[in-house]
């Protein structure tokens, strides 16, 4: 049987890291802040300033404005 100094390094690495996560008490609740702004940058605010332009239009009309816009910002 393998000692531990023997094992592969991607197991070594993923019990280092499960290791310090599951001992840690404030780091959980930065992590939670973390995840929570994340969700609110990546979903939130997504859905309020970027509106989906190309909803509700034909081929053709998808077609015709990527091609206006990409003319326009060359």
């Amino acid at each position: 049987m393998k000692n531990r100094k023997e094992r592969i390094l991607p197991c070594r690495i993923f019990r280092f890291y499960y290791d310090g996560f599951r001992e840690m008490t404030l780091g959980k609740t930065l992590w939670a802040i973390l995840l929570i702004k994340l969700f609110v940058i990546f979903v939130i605010l997504r859905l309020l300033f970027f509106p989906d332009a190309l909803a509700g239009k034909s081929e053709e009309e998808r077609g015709e404005i990527v091609r206006s816009e990409l003319i326009k910002h060359r």
